[in-house]
């Protein structure tokens, strides 16, 4: 069969940043599953592109690439199992309104909602709250496109489920997930400036708990932590009002953006004004795309109890990194079982890091990083920049080999297999 809706690459050549050339020299957008199935089944290496938010060569491959933008999009809810199923080219803004107005919400949200669904999950992408796991953590079962050109699903509790999640493309062409749903709610959200330091590491169970989502932004120069985002569901009783001073932090008086002198006019409203979940649990807002090519990013997640430690070690080697920062970023992440999830076992914190888009002077920077957190098991983020060589990373993952072998049984001959994985996983018999 011809795919007539191949074409050149090169109307995709780099990821969102521009920091990653792709190497494909064609670029699918089957417009149903058949097709998709038929591409995958006359061809030998692929790669799936979500929405290129990614900061490393996860996706990039010598074969071609594959998006699922053109497969028919859909949103199936069924209210009495409170799942979802959707189309896995959606992108999380594409869906969130339907949701809500179906009277359910997500879970938790990142701070973008430009991403897909299944490229998110897929690397284990996150938004904060010590209560809210991973965005894939919400997935209950999957449907992808297997290397023979089959149609394979899985659900939770089946057999390679925890390893098909986050399984960073390895596995298959996802082209639809069914999500845990809860009901609607409200969100208020708050932004509090220069959180003394003591506060912070004196009671850092207590602040990361204040609301349903806080997140911490700072830029490690020694002093207050710069802004704390506070993301309060509105209780039964109606909203909510903010103290002036919360921890000795004060309330900022006005709209902030993380990153210190930029206009607020890209986030999410704040200063306790009431709305949809969706419109405040991003940090951004759907109606801005994010500019390209102006930042790199790392994070790196470590066990919830490592925490002040870990924050005192990176505090000590700042002046190694914070040059190159545009800023930094605490969150929270409940624990899951999702084999390659990097919260995986663990409730964890995640210290992410918004570089200068120059990675010739990151990279040094990175590797300081991961020296610092080394003795807390530091896990890093499959989608962004990180130089941990993956012998480190096969003692940090319980159920790395079991991966390995399902991959090896899902796609024997190296289908979707690149220089990525390649490099961090081996070929299992």
């Amino acid at each position: 069969m011809i795919d007539h809706s191949a074409h050149a690459a090169s109307d995709r050549r780099t990821n969102w940043a521009g920091n990653i050339t792709f190497g494909a020299k064609q670029l699918h957008t089957p417009a149903s599953v058949a097709e998709l199935q038929d591409v995958v089944a006359a061809g030998t290496a692929f790669r799936a592109l979500g929405t290129g938010h990614s900061f490393n060569t996860v996706a990039d491959t010598r074969g071609a690439l594959i998006s699922v933008t053109g497969l028919p999009r859909s949103i199936e809810i069924d209210p009495e199992a409170r799942t979802a199923t959707v189309s896995a080219g959606l992108r999380f803004g594409e869906l969130t309104g339907t949701l809500h107005r179906s009277g359910f919400a997500l879970h938790n949200l990142g701070s973008l909602p430009h991403i897909s669904v299944a490229g998110a999950c897929a690397t284990g992408t996150h938004g904060s709250g010590v209560g809210n796991r991973s965005l894939a953590g919400a997935v209950s079962a999957l449907e992808f496109v297997t290397a023979d050109g089959g149609l394979m699903s899985l659900a939770r509790g089946e057999a390679g489920f925890a390893g098909a999640v986050v399984s960073l493309g390895a596995l298959g062409v996802v082209t639809r997930l069914t999500l845990d749903l809860v009901p609607a709610f409200e969100i208020q959200q708050w932004v509090y400036e220069g959180l003394p330091r003591e506060q912070l590491l004196g009671r850092f169970e207590e602040v990361m708990s204040e609301a349903y989502s806080v997140s911490l932004f700072t830029g490690w120069h020694g002093g207050p932590i710069d802004q704390v985002w506070l993301k309060q569901r509105v209780p039964a009783e109606g909203p909510r009002t903010a103290p002036h001073v919360w921890h000795g932090a004060t309330l900022a008086q006005g709209p902030r953006h993380p990153v210190p002198g930029v206009a607020a006019e890209h986030c999410t409203r704040q200063q306790g004004v009431p709305g949809p979940w969706h419109a405040r649990l991003p940090h951004f807002r759907l109606e801005f795309t994010p500019s390209n090519g102006e930042e790199l990013q790392s994070e790196y997640f470590v066990a919830r109890q490592d925490a002040v430690a870990a924050y005192r070690a990176l505090d000590a080697i700042r002046q190694q990194f914070a040059p190159l920062l545009q800023i930094g970023e605490i969150r929270t992440v409940a624990g899951d079982e999702l084999w390659l999830s990097p919260a995986q076992g663990r409730d964890s914190v995640a210290f992410h890091f918004t570089w200068v888009p120059d990675t010739a002077a990151v990279t040094p920077a990175v590797g300081a990083i991961e020296e610092a957190l080394a003795p807390f098991g530091a896990r890093p983020h499959w989608g962004k920049v990180f130089t941990t060589p993956p012998d480190t990373l096969r003692g940090l993952y319980a159920h790395y080999a079991d991966f390995e072998r399902l991959a090896a049984r899902l796609d024997p001959a190296g289908t979707f297999r690149n220089d990525f994985l390649a490099h961090h996983f081996r070929r299992q018999a």
